[in-house]
């Protein structure tokens, strides 16, 4: 599913305009990443929540040249969802 459908999705259920409907889509997004960015967290209740995980220092390798390459400390966004919500998708997939 992209963007699209879920402006699409929204329009059909809602009724509004396709333009309005994208916007909110929009703003929904950029509300989210701007929280996170700030190192606040976005809990919706019976969805799920976005978190900010913190990734500790350690050691890689560059395989090209074979050097070991330190990976600092840094905040990467993730997304934990419900337990109603896990629930749901684990009774309602079909496996091909």
């Amino acid at each position: 599913m992209t963007k699209a459908d879920i402006v699409s999705n929204i329009v059909e259920e809602t009724g509004l305009e396709r333009v309005e409907a994208l916007k909110a889509v929009e703003a929904f997004m950029t509300s989210i990443k701007s929280s996170l960015a700030d190192g606040q967290n976005v809990y919706l209740r019976g969805f799920g929540s976005f978190i900010v995980k913190e990734r500790a220092e350690k050691t890689g390798r560059n395989i090209s040249k074979n050097t070991a390459i330190i990976i600092p400390a840094h905040n990467i966004p993730s997304f934990k969802p419900a337990k109603t919500f896990v629930e749901e998708v684990k009774t309602n997939v079909k496996v091909k």
